[in-house]
């Protein structure tokens, strides 16, 4: 579950609690984890609801200025439509990890063995590592590009990659 930038400041401050998706399928679980740039969220509770159960204070918790901006939005998608609830429960605890600046051998070899376990499928996680260091602000598909690779296969390996630390 993605949230747009505009939406990262009031997460953040808690002021943003609640969300509404039209999905298939839900991405999200209740009592799951997300990692988002406001924070690690906690997913509370993730249900189907009526359209019209929405209020305007929901709408509001869900950084909206009104129930009929929120519904626009929702009505421009299609799927069943969902209400989840969250609060942030920590930041990202990948920024902890990065600001590490030493490993022990033991982080080393448990680094090593999950990447080698990564490319049972082919060696490919060292070259996109070395990529990415090399270009920091270059898009996913450029990047993707300049290996071969398509766009979509490219961007879930990087995602793989960025989930397990």
């Amino acid at each position: 579950m993605l949230f747009e930038q505009r939406f990262w400041p009031g997460i953040a401050d808690g002021s943003i609690t609640l969300a509404f998706r039209r999905w298939r399928r839900p991405t999200v679980r209740s009592d799951g984890r997300l990692r988002s740039p406001a924070g690690e969220l906690a997913i509370e509770n993730v249900g189907v609801v009526d359209e019209g159960a929405i209020t305007e204070s929901e709408a509001r918790r869900a950084g909206y200025a009104s129930r009929d901006s929120l519904l626009r939005e929702l009505n421009a998608r299609e799927g069943a439509l969902y209400r989840i609830t969250f609060h942030v429960a920590g930041p990202d605890s990948r920024i902890a990890l990065r600001e590490r600046a030493e490993l022990s051998d033991e982080d080393v070899a448990a680094v090593r063995s999950r990447l080698e376990r990564m490319d049972r499928g082919g060696p490919w996680t060292l070259r996109t590592l070395k990529l990415i260091a090399e270009r920091p602000a270059t898009r996913a598909a450029d990047l993707a590009a300049m290996v071969g690779s398509e766009t979509l296969p490219f961007k879930a390996r990087v995602r793989k990659l960025k989930s397990w630390a």
